[in-house]
């Protein structure tokens, strides 16, 4: 597959490049940012295997994981941080960090994801999960058009101590790209 480019009417998804350190840092090593997430901040180095990993999973065959760059249209600057993880039976998993300053862009985000998984890879089914606490993901992910499945109980560890997880899905066939997104299409 050719490299990832899709824009939207306000963000686009690209490869993540080495230059992308710094603004990833922001978000990942930052305690308010990550405080939502699966994780404990992140250090540079952390950072730095990140950018790495992802940068080698855009060169493997077959592709299964997508960690993408988020960005705002005509701009390089990473402002989020995006994967979609393959799976078997034509589905994957995503999820997605945000700058702070820009969390209002999750359902665009999650839209951009969709459109990666149903209408360039053919996916049948995309899934994310999410805290228990976390009601603006759990909006976020509804606005979208995921519906919530259920509870994957002691799911992750952090801080200190097991978490359960919501997950949320959308199947192929209840996928309708909203306006700005219709025929969205890998740019090169």
């Amino acid at each position: 597959m050719d490299p990832v480019h899709l824009s939207g009417s306000r963000l686009a998804l690209r490869e993540v490049e080495s230059d992308d350190q710094s603004a990833l840092l922001a978000i990942y090593g930052d305690p308010e940012a990550t405080r939502p997430l699966s994780f404990e901040p992140r250090t540079v180095e952390q950072v730095q295997t990140i950018i790495d990993r992802s940068i080698a999973s855009a060169a493997e065959t077959p592709r299964t994981e997508y960690c993408l760059a988020i960005t705002h249209p005509g701009d390089q600057r990473l402002i989020g941080y995006a994967w979609l993880a393959t799976e078997p039976q034509q589905a994957a998993t995503i999820g997605f960090a945000l700058h702070p300053a820009e969390r209002e862009r999750g359902v665009e985000t999650v839209h951009l994801l969709c459109a990666l998984g149903f209408d360039i890879l053919g996916l049948h089914r995309i899934w994310a999960a999410r805290s228990p606490l976390n009601e603006a993901s759990a909006r976020t992910l509804l606005r979208a058009g995921m519906t919530e499945d259920g509870r994957i109980r002691d799911h992750v560890f952090v801080r200190g101590a097991w978490r359960d997880s919501i997950t949320h899905s959308i199947l192929e066939r209840a996928w309708e790209p909203p306006d700005g997104l219709g025929g969205v299409a890998n740019e090169r």
